[in-house]
């Protein structure tokens, strides 16, 4: 089996994280605390909005967006969160002025309850196709059964048709590509696409998530062994992604409710065209793993 660069550059990364060689008092960015149960950004509604070239929000709260990528042949949605959000989230979609029936593929960041949940109940409504990564596959159609961390199960869903690392999911013109980002799922999913700003070509990335479960082990979980080595390897793929554009699986990551206001106040000036956050948000995640992994160890 040969490897591209990419994947030996991926490689020698992760080797060296897993084998403690960085100094983890040299990462010193912060991670934005998780906003607490009773924090409005879990339930408070907002308005749907254009984000950048094709792509929109069209989640319920900010705390769990969802996304529109659109084109003339069709749509995709990312992440379909909550059940109970589906008829908020097509709400959204008819007030941009684009037809839910328009939707053609649904896709996901990872497979938990509060970003695939919905799945089952928006692919009836749209008659889309879902896809997923194989691991988080079954998750869906086990409505989290199957996964290693424990949590209240949701209704099953059907997968049409399982991704693999590295594809392109193409429509129209929407070119997505997946980067496996396994450790806070197994099928943890990062994507990537190009888009264009006032003439300008932007990369952008919407990160699955780089967070460790705090309720069960890092090192030695007995449904997941592998967790050190994956998310090693998923901090290793992270640093190697050019990013103009931040999105992610939660708001508070890339400081949602800020850039909101902000395109209220100066719609002229897209505050989403910030690249410096996503990389001080996956050193800030790393840094945590690291100190995470040494103390587990000992």
């Amino acid at each position: 089996m040969s490897f591209s660069c990419y994947s030996l550059k991926v490689l020698f990364i992760a080797g060296i994280i897993i084998n403690g060689l960085f100094n983890v008092t040299t990462l010193t960015a912060q991670v934005p605390p998780t906003p607490g149960g009773d924090d409005p950004v879990r339930h408070e509604a907002v308005d749907p909005f254009h984000i950048i070239d094709n792509i929109y929000f069209i989640g319920k709260t900010s705390h769990n967006p969802s996304y529109l990528f659109t084109s003339d042949a069709g749509h995709i949605i990312m992440d379909s969160t909550y059940e109970e959000f589906v008829p908020d989230i097509q709400a959204n979609v008819e007030k941009l002025g684009f037809d839910i029936r328009d939707v053609k593929i649904i896709l996901s960041s990872h497979a938990h309850h509060d970003h695939v949940g919905g799945h089952a109940l928006l692919r009836e409504v749209t008659g889309a196709k879902v896809m997923a990564s194989k691991p988080d596959a079954e998750i869906i159609e086990t409505g989290g059964v199957a996964d290693f961390r424990e949590g209240d199960p949701w209704h099953e869903g059907e997968v049409d048709e399982f991704i693999t690392d590295k594809q392109v999911v193409s429509l129209g013109d929407i070119a997505l590509q997946a980067h496996f980002t396994s450790g806070h799922t197994k099928g943890c999913t990062t994507w990537t696409t190009t888009v264009e700003d006032d003439g300008r070509q932007y990369d952008l990335v919407l990160l699955c998530g780089l967070r460790m479960d705090q309720n069960s082990p890092l090192v030695g979980h007995p449904d997941y062994p592998e967790m050190p080595k994956d998310f090693a390897y998923s901090f290793a793929v992270a640093k190697t992604l050019p990013v103009d554009v931040f999105l992610g699986a939660h708001g508070y990551w890339f400081n949602l409710e800020d850039k909101i206001e902000k395109l209220k106040t100066n719609p002229e000036i897209n505050p989403f065209i910030n690249p410096e956050e996503y990389y001080r948000i996956v050193e800030g995640w790393e840094r945590l793993y690291l100190e995470r992994l040494k103390r587990e160890r000992q």
